[in-house]
């Protein structure tokens, strides 16, 4: 089995940053894809960005240009840089992994607990 631990979360004023991390454990050679969805209370889960085990990397439009997945292999890590910060970005932010892909109608097997980013205006 995976486990997925976030890291990272907490409270920033508007146009401020920070970085989410997500350490994978356990049968990681069996990942392929690892991302990160975020929820926020009224809204739709939403798929905010996701890396493959090549480096491929993909982005919601609404955090294009402001949001950075990256992985260290080695750590077996996932990273979310956030930049810019925006109220709208307010949401519990999950890491999430699978074998074969991550889609928006098709999350990864694997979740983490969830970390929460709180953007005050």
């Amino acid at each position: 089995q995976v486990q997925l631990v976030e890291s990272g979360g907490g409270l920033v004023q508007a146009g401020g940053s920070l970085r989410l991390s997500c350490a994978a454990s356990g049968s990681i050679f069996r990942l392929n894809v690892m991302g990160w969805y975020r929820q926020a209370p009224g809204k739709q889960r939403e798929l905010v960005a996701l890396i493959t085990t090549g480096g491929s990397t993909n982005y919601a439009d609404s955090v294009k240009g402001r949001f950075t997945i990256s992985r260290d292999v080695a750590k077996n890590t996932v990273y979310l840089q956030m930049n810019s910060l925006k109220p709208e970005d307010t949401a519990v932010y999950y890491c999430n992994a699978d074998s074969i892909t991550i889609t928006t109608m098709r999350p990864g097997a694997y979740w983490g607990q969830g970390t929460q980013v709180t953007v005050s205006s």
